[in-house]
């Protein structure tokens, strides 16, 4: 990922983060070597199998990686090639034509399969529906058009509603030859047993610290001299994703709010954290329950928190575990029916600090 300038488009990718450089264009990977070279070497043998279900944590690079194998394939379609044989990584330079066409979303030879624009509620959809998946129909029985190749990146696949996930199973039982499907998934454990059976798997593990750090000084020059650089880099987890929505949305002061509730859970505590939460460009709920379930999930693992100062309480994992689903009910039934986001925030945390009441006494 790296700073670029908002592209002048009506309508923003929903995986958009203001500034940052989206996957399709991102020539440089950090991290994922060994993923790297195993798509590298099947496809250099002539193994390359039309389906990969590439899954790891969210915002670690796993649709950068699909599309720089798509890069590759495109900028090469002979895998018997010279260049081919006697590659050490997938890169294409950014000049290429095929990397050009492929930045701008006009190769003619991806479809990138995403959540759908709702032009009635102004916002992208919820889930991703079996209209977006049946654009590979025309797609997949049409000749290529630039090459011989036609690659599939269903973006991220956990979107899929049940109707989308059936229409994706029918296409990879029956892929045209040299089709390419790349599954990306977050919790590939929700996909159909059918679509893991037909994909090879690919595991990206989150990024290191160094990878982590690349990253964000490629978009960032000084980051590291950022002083809460340590902290942002202990709240992403491995992930880039995380680190710019961190830094971008005013994540790492986010974060100073709710470990102040949680440690002195008053109400004006609480409320403060509230009115982050009802202020959209934060984050919004989906922040806050991002914040909150890497915190419980620090407290389940015993892991210590980035913030050194703060003691957290020990509650039962029974609790914990309560608190996480009540969170995570009120969190879908809140964007569901539009409910009051600061009565959301307030009914979470008074439940914790009832929770610690009880523990304590």
């Amino acid at each position: 990922m790296a700073r670029r300038p908002k592209a002048p488009s009506t309508q923003e990718p929903p995986d958009r983060i203001e500034g940052i450089a989206l996957p399709r264009e991102t020539v440089n990977l950090a991290g994922h070597r060994a993923a790297e070279a195993a798509l590298l070497d099947a496809y250099r043998l002539g193994r390359m199998h039309h389906a990969w279900l590439v899954s790891g944590d969210e915002g670690i690079g796993k649709a950068t990686l699909a599309f720089r194998m798509a890069r590759f394939v495109l900028a090469h379609s002979d895998h018997g090639s010279d260049h081919v044989r006697n590659a050490s990584s997938l890169d294409v330079p950014a000049d290429h034509p095929a990397a050009v066409k492929i930045a701008h979303g006009t190769h003619g030879n991806i479809l990138h399969i995403q959540r759908e624009w709702d032009d009635r509620g102004k916002k992208y959809r919820t889930a991703l529906t079996v209209d977006a998946i049946r654009a590979l129909i025309p797609f997949l029985g049409t000749t290529a058009g630039e090459g011989d190749w036609r690659i599939v990146i269903i973006d991220p696949a956990d979107d899929m509603n049940r109707n989308a996930a059936n229409a994706l199973l029918k296409a990879l039982e029956e892929p045209p030859a040299k089709t390419l499907f790349f599954v990306i998934s977050s919790m590939p454990g929700r996909l159909l047993p059918t679509i893991r059976s037909r994909c090879r798997s690919i595991v990206c593990q989150p990024l290191s610290e160094n990878d982590l750090m690349q990253v964000l000084q490629r978009a960032e020059p000084d980051f590291a001299n950022r002083p809460d650089a340590d902290l942002v880099l202990a709240l992403a987890g491995g992930s880039a994703r995380k680190a710019f929505e961190m830094i971008g949305e005013g994540g790492v002061s986010f974060y100073r709010a709710l470990i102040t509730a949680l440690d002195q859970p008053s109400f004006a505590n609480i409320q403060s954290v509230a009115n982050l939460v009802a202020d959209e460009k934060n984050g919004g709920p989906a922040k806050f329950i991002d914040l909150l379930g890497a915190y419980m999930s620090r407290r389940v693992h015993g892991v210590g928190e980035p913030l050194a100062a703060h003691r957290p309480r020990q509650l039962p994992l029974a609790t914990w575990a309560q608190l996480w689903e009540k969170a995570s009910r009120s969190s879908r039934d809140t964007e569901i029916y539009n409910l009051d986001v600061r009565q959301f925030v307030l009914d979470i945390l008074e439940t914790y600090a009832s929770a610690a009441r009880q523990n304590e006494q």
